[in-house]
């Protein structure tokens, strides 16, 4: 028990120090991760051999991640994703396999070990790259959905790579290990089947046909609990007054879901995926999240503790320039396999670059397959070894990566010129142009109401930090006839004007109003003279923005007067609708060819409007007395 606590202590104190000074320095929290766990492991030595048993259980939150991830995608959604699954995702592994195994065997290594150094070295950190796009706020932009749909193609892809390798056991000859020991295929200290006699499986020794039909009756099972099990759960829960209870459901659909992934041979990060995935259109989506939020955080930061604790400084002192140059040329060949990829597949701008950056490393799943590789005679422990460093270098090279991809887009920002806009792949009922203090209020009043919509804005930094909140944005000018369509002004219900630049809001509404005659136009205006120029381009109703916020000053103003607060709303409401029907009938005679001081028919009627409010005030005023 005090071991434990012990190393609990040391684990907990150097992610709270390390990580605070990290995101300070904007390094983000994985590099501090990392740099702590470096720290207590091979620089103090504060942790030693429990670390890799440690990190089997910190694994545990990149599959709470994805299930986390799939809560955010509807099954629809997924679909829509099936062209970057297959075709982004599936070249770059591909295109990446064989490049890095071309120079393994470039290294004198045979092809079999080549093959499965290429298989492990594809593979993408899923961890450190969406914890990092979650910071920065990239998930939602193109660039990041791109990222994901990669991250998600390699996690599927772990599972025929665990039935690929053992069948390159065969091609690997008789070699001498680093001690002098003969290694060979499935022989004795790394054979095939060493600690399998204890595994749990629901496959072993079933004929293909009947592994096919557990595995898939094991997948119908996750997906008919997810639609037909979570609500009455839910219920019985929540009859017991326990918020503990929530946290305790939210592990225990996540635990239950791997195990069985893994008794049918599939990799629990995917049956978690899934399974989240299936409750992503269930009211009861945000509890889970809140729930589960706190242990993927810690667990993914114990993981990253381990991943930098676990780095060989002896191997790595002994020949630095060499493991230190394989980590930049692994990140080289990748890089330029994503940088062409991208421009294959029209990801541009600072999406290319994020594309590019974002997936250059080796990932966590490559210390998996790298191990199996082992246990089934496929790469001899010194190779493995080497092959571990490598995976690790790049990984704590992955955050410098990401401090040059935003270096890079605040250089493509800088140099002036237009912003080249996102590609935009989203369409819905509402397009919001502008999102601004006004149009982020009516943005999250309409989907906290359930009702989609796609936002655009012209200016970068706001639809970073709209996408940091979690709130999806495409970077464009509204303004553009191409933006818009791409939007879905085809297609969408209600259009919402929100556009600071007075003359640009105009010209939208205008254009909007002329290509779609049946769409409803909502606009805001700067002043009256703003709201007839809208009028007469065709909004269907206009809102000044300081209109109701005056209001209800004024409303406020008339209670401390003396007015009831009856007195007062009716006062309100009574002044609203006048106004709004003067400014309509005003509209109607304003000309901008005339100043409105020398429009006889405007000065007139505007005369006379004011006289019928005062009218309407005094009798509203009145009613209360006589009655």
């Amino acid at each position: 028990m005090e071991s434990f606590l012990y190393q609990a202590s040391i684990y907990l104190a150097a992610a709270v120090i390390a990580v605070p000074i990290a995101a300070r320095l904007g390094l983000g929290s994985v590099l501090g991760y990392l740099a702590a766990g470096i720290a207590i492991g091979p620089v103090l030595g504060l942790v030693g051999a429990e670390t890799e048993d440690l990190q089997h259980f910190a694994e545990f939150g990149v599959v709470m991640m994805l299930f986390l991830i799939g809560l955010e995608l509807e099954p629809r959604a997924l679909w829509d994703m099936r062209h970057k699954l297959l075709g982004l995702g599936g070249l770059q592994i591909v295109l990446s396999t064989l490049a890095i195994m071309g120079v393994a065997m470039a290294y004198h290594q045979p092809w079999g070990i080549a093959l499965a150094i290429g298989l492990t070295l594809s593979l993408s950190s899923t961890a450190i790259v969406l914890q990092t796009l979650s910071e920065k706020g990239l998930m939602q932009t193109s660039g990041g959905r791109s990222v994901f749909s990669v991250l998600l193609t390699q996690d599927i892809a772990v599972i025929p790579f665990l039935a690929f390798l053992p069948l390159l056991a065969a091609t690997v000859p008789v070699q001498m290990n680093a001690d002098g020991s003969i290694y060979r295929a499935n022989g004795d200290g790394h054979g095939g089947d060493h600690g399998h006699g204890a595994t749990m499986s629901l496959v072993e020794g079933l004929p293909g046909w009947g592994v096919t039909l557990v595995t898939i009756a094991a997948v119908g099972a996750v997906i008919l609990a997810g639609v037909f099990l979570t609500r009455p759960i839910f219920r019985f829960i929540h009859a017991a007054h326990l918020r503990e209870m929530y946290t305790a459901l939210a592990l225990l659909i996540v635990v239950s879901i791997s195990f069985l992934m893994m008794l049918v041979g599939l990799s629990p990060a995917l049956g978690a995926f899934l399974a989240g995935v299936v409750l992503a259109s269930s009211e009861f989506r945000h509890e889970l999240e809140s729930d589960l939020e706190p242990f993927k955080g810690l667990l993914l930061g114990l993981f990253f503790i381990t991943v930098g604790a676990g780095i060989n400084f002896t191997l790595l002192f002994e020949d630095w320039p060499a493991l230190i140059s394989m980590a930049i040329l692994v990140i080289a060949i990748k890089g330029a396999l994503l940088y062409c990829l991208a421009v294959a597949f029209k990801i541009r701008g600072r999406d290319r670059w994020l594309f590019t950056l974002g997936l250059a490393q080796a990932g966590e799943f490559g210390f998996v397959l790298v191990a199996f590789s082992v246990a089934q005679g496929v790469i001899p422990q010194s190779v493995a070894e080497t092959l571990l460093l490598v995976i690790a270098l790049t990984m704590l090279i992955t955050p410098l990566l990401f401090i040059i991809n935003e270096l890079q887009s605040r250089r493509m920002s800088d140099a002036g010129g237009d912003i080249e806009a996102d590609d935009i792949d989203e369409e819905g009922p509402v397009i919001i142009a502008g999102i601004g203090r006004f149009g982020q209020i009516v943005n999250r009043l309409l989907q906290g109401s359930g009702f989609n919509t796609v936002v655009l804005d012209h200016d970068m930094e706001t639809i970073a930090l709209m996408r940091r909140f979690g709130f999806k944005g495409f970077l464009g000018d509204p303004s553009r006839p191409d933006i818009l369509h791409a939007a879905g002004l085809h297609t969408a219900r209600i259009l919402v004007v929100a556009l600071d630049d007075k003359d640009a809001a105009t010209r939208l509404v205008a254009y909007a109003r002329k290509t779609r005659p049946d769409i409803h136009i909502i606009a805001r205006a700067y002043d009256r003279v703003h709201v007839y120029r809208l009028y007469q381009a065709g909004a269907d109703d206009i809102v000044r923005e300081m209109f109701d916020s005056s209001l209800r000053a004024g409303r406020y103003a008339l209670e401390k007067l003396g007015l009831t607060d009856y007195e007062a709303a009716e006062a309100e409401r009574v002044f609203y609708a006048h106004d709004r029907d003067a400014v309509r009938q005003l509209a109607e005679v304003w000309d901008p060819n005339i100043p409105a001081s020398k429009n006889d028919a405007y000065v007139e009627r505007a005369k006379s409007l004011e006289q019928s409010l005062e009218a309407a005030l005094s009798a509203r005023q009145e009613e209360p007395k006589r009655a």
